[in-house]
């Protein structure tokens, strides 16, 4: 086994098609995805132990009471912990494993992701089992979290490498994954549950004994599908970088040669600010959809705070076909502005996603006002797409300012943004909207500073890529000179000539429908469940 995960067997052969790259790496991204769709459990997990009913702990229960006991239910706040440790975990295993995938190669990288991440799983089976809630937090939240890291990561230099050419739309291809895997995995997980909810289980520990099974099978699968370009390879009939293939290799920096420079934390204040702003819109899309439009979704004209419970109800089921909507366009946002960077340039799309992306949510609150649902909706749907996009194109951006030799790693640091911005973005809403109710705001207005907050934040995010500027190369540094690299010379023309004449593309196509069909299976249901809700 350790010998199929060395580096020096993942050199693609002569007659390798490069197209065979993105859908492994959406076999890894479509199943690390289901992190987004954690929420399906919530409900589930609050009847755990009374299967039909909540058994609520004592006012007295302390939080350490609450971690081991078997006697009471656990509640929303202590299981939504888990999207904090998600997310604070994928940031800072990208950034402390980033240097490693870099010199092990994505193949092994992708192999611990899966392990840690179907792990994870299989741990939260048991904490479900023995309703030990410690044990849930540790098995999705810390080492699922160091799955989410690693397999997050491990496509984007191997991507770029494989597409100097469109390196927009490589990785967007791959981290597209990451926003459909919660499209496809949250319906699979409801039918699950159905199925194996009995009197005497809520069926969520099966549910993800199940889900760890399938999520190895199409991982393992991506891991042992990647390929790594022989050394000196590059796509037939491109020209090159301006300057050459030398220029390009003469650039690079090591992940610890762009963390001193001012770009790469102009760059990490960028994701930072984008998306906190889009975190925050997605954390609050479903309440505020509610309590701005209130009895108007479902044709009436009486505020939130009048409607009954049967209405509250249909009021619900509507903003959850609009959450699931959002989730639609961020993940086409991904593709195509990712796509389009490559067009246009990096900056000018991130000028573009925090410009008119601030303008968008300037006018949410006019479009309340108005009450146009229309309008409202429209307006959040494309700033999603930007949201989505900022985290496709950003690889992209980090290997034209720093070269692609150790981007994987440089990537890897910037996510750490993410981490921050994971707990930003929420608190920064909450706290916003907490303090215009206290101060007897009505909750159709309570929101209209929040999206303001989110306009300035995302037009400091507009200052720091306004002042990014092209930096000079170090001295041929660690990446320049191979030291992260130690992939063999294979013949680059040799292979670029085989490579010419590939017959794989039933391959292709096969892989590529593999991927595609659950995807398109998600698409479907999400579409489904919005026009029957929203239509």
């Amino acid at each position: 086994m350790a010998g199929l995960l060395d580096r020096s067997r993942t050199v693609a052969p002569p007659g390798f098609n490069r197209w065979l790259v993105p859908p492994a790496a959406l076999c890894i991204h479509l199943c690390i995805g289901m992190a987004y769709g954690f929420s399906v459990f919530w409900l589930p997990l609050t009847h755990g132990v009374g299967i039909d009913h909540s058994v609520v702990p004592p006012p007295e229960a302390t939080l350490a009471a609450r971690l081991v006991s078997t006697e009471w239910d656990w509640d929303k706040p202590l299981l939504g912990w888990l999207y904090t440790l998600f997310f604070v975990f994928l940031g800072s295993s990208a950034a402390l494993f980033g240097t490693w995938l870099e010199r092990v190669g994505p193949r092994k990288a992708a192999f611990v992701s899966a392990c840690c991440w179907c792990g994870g799983l299989l741990l939260s089976a048991l904490a479900v089992r023995w309703h030990q809630l410690w044990l849930l937090w540790l098995g999705a939240g810390v080492i699922g979290g160091i799955g989410l890291g690693l397999g997050y990561i491990s496509p984007v230099s191997t991507l770029m490498k494989w597409f100097p050419d469109r390196r927009g739309l490589a990785t967007g291809l791959a981290i597209m994954g990451f926003g459909g895997g919660a499209m496809i995995g949250s319906p699979l997980a409801d039918r699950l549950m159905k199925h194996f909810q009995s009197a005497t289980s809520v069926g969520v520990a099966e549910t993800f004994i199940t889900l760890a099974v399938i999520y190895l099978a199409f991982m393992m699968l991506g891991a042992f599908a990647y390929r790594v370009p022989p050394e000196g390879w590059r796509p037939a009939g491109w020209a090159g970088p301006r300057g050459g293939q030398a220029a390009e290799k003469a650039r690079s920096f090591t992940a610890a040669e762009a963390c001193r420079t001012p770009q790469f934390w102009l760059l990490w204040g960028v994701l930072l600010c984008n998306v906190s702003a889009g975190i925050g819109v997605i954390g609050m899309a479903s309440p505020m959809l509610q309590e701005v439009f209130g009895g108007r979704l479902i044709g009436s004209d009486r505020p939130f705070e009048e409607l009954d419970a049967a209405e509250l109800a249909r009021t619900a089921a509507v903003a959850a076909g609009f959450t699931g909507l959002l989730s639609l366009f961020n993940i086409v946002g991904r593709l195509f502005w990712s796509s389009l960077s490559d067009r246009i340039g990096r900056r000018v799309t991130y000028a573009i996603f925090l410009v008119a992306g601030a303008g968008l949510f300037a006018l949410v609150p006019v479009a309340g006002r108005a009450g146009s649902v229309a309008a409202f909706c429209a307006l959040l749907c494309l700033a999603l797409t930007m949201y989505g996009g900022g985290f496709a194109a950003i690889p992209a951006y980090l290997a034209d300012l720093f070269g692609t030799g150790s981007v994987g790693a440089i990537h890897g640091r910037l996510l750490t943004a993410w981490s921050v911005a994971g707990v930003l973005g929420p608190v920064l809403v909450n706290y916003l909207n907490e303090a215009q109710l206290r101060a007897g705001i009505p909750r159709a207005r309570a929101y209209d500073q929040t999206m303001l907050a989110l306009t300035g934040v995302l037009l400091a995010g507009a200052v720091c890529n306004w002042l990014v500027r092209p930096i000079e190369a170090p001295e041929m540094g660690a990446a320049a000179r191979g030291g992260d690299d130690p992939v063999p010379r294979t013949g680059g023309e040799a292979f670029a000539a085989g490579e010419a004449k590939s017959s794989a593309w039933g391959l292709v196509i096969a892989f590529w429908c593999l991927v595609g069909l659950p995807l398109a299976w998600g698409v479907w249901i999400t579409l489904r469940q919005s026009w029957r809700l929203l239509g």
